[in-house]
């Protein structure tokens, strides 16, 4: 098997190089790039196996790299780097497709360990369509419908109501939740999961006058398709 080849996006060089060093000692084969545009069209030229991109970036900020490349369908694991250690910056990273950050400054090792993860759970394998009672959900093409109505979802709602449609019927607690949609590594607010389960409810339920996804005292929630 070849060297694990990695992608930095990091304008500042000096961090850029320490990466590049640290990593090729550890084995992988590494291309550094300063800016959004250059990172992307990269992304785009080169197979990789994991990438490692900065948000704050001149040309494109890392949401926009991440969201071109998952609007792509380039499902290339990313790690963000975000400098500000604040609850919006995390949930855009996740919500414009990353799989997982770390808060500027984060120690070489915490580094590897995240990257050696990320790579063990490789690209998301292409799933068929879901479809729980009027609910449809292609992961593939991230597009969803509730009966004949094309619904716009964030990556973040997308990725719960895809856990709740692949349990429907069963009561899932918030850790689980957390586990799966978010990451074993989140350590914010449990109660993100309730602000995220609002979006959804005002996007999926209440204009169809439904009741889909239930709060389950206790537990945590469940999707009931039918839930009118």
């Amino acid at each position: 098997m070849g060297a694990m080849r990695a992608l930095v996006v990091e304008d500042e060089v000096r961090l850029g190089s320490y990466l590049k060093r640290g990593l090729e000692a550890e084995g992988y084969a590494v291309d550094v790039a300063v800016d959004g545009a250059k990172g992307l069209w990269l992304a785009r030229e080169q197979l990789y196996d994991v990438i490692v991109l900065d948000i704050m970036l001149p040309e494109l900020n890392g949401y926009q790299v991440c969201a071109e490349l998952r609007g792509d369908d380039n499902w290339t694991p990313v790690l963000m780097l975000t400098a500000k250690d604040g609850e919006y910056d995390i949930a855009e990273a996740l919500d414009s497709g990353a799989d997982d950050y770390l808060v500027k400054p984060f120690s070489f090792v915490e580094l590897l360990a995240r990257l050696r993860a990320l790579i063990r759970r490789g690209k998301s394998a292409r799933p068929v369509v879901l479809e729980a009672g009027d609910l449809k959900l292609d992961p593939a093409k991230h597009r969803f419908w509730r009966g004949d109505s094309e619904i716009e979802l964030t990556q973040r709602e997308f990725a719960l109501i895809e856990f709740l449609m692949r349990r429907s019927g069963d009561a899932v607690s918030k850790l689980e939740i957390l586990n799966n949609v978010w990451d074993w590594a989140f350590d914010g607010d449990p109660n993100i999961v309730e602000v995220y389960v609002g979006y959804l409810r005002r996007k999926i339920d209440a204009p169809f006058d439904r009741k889909s996804i239930e709060t389950v005292r206790g537990v945590g929630y469940r999707l009931d398709p039918e839930g009118g």
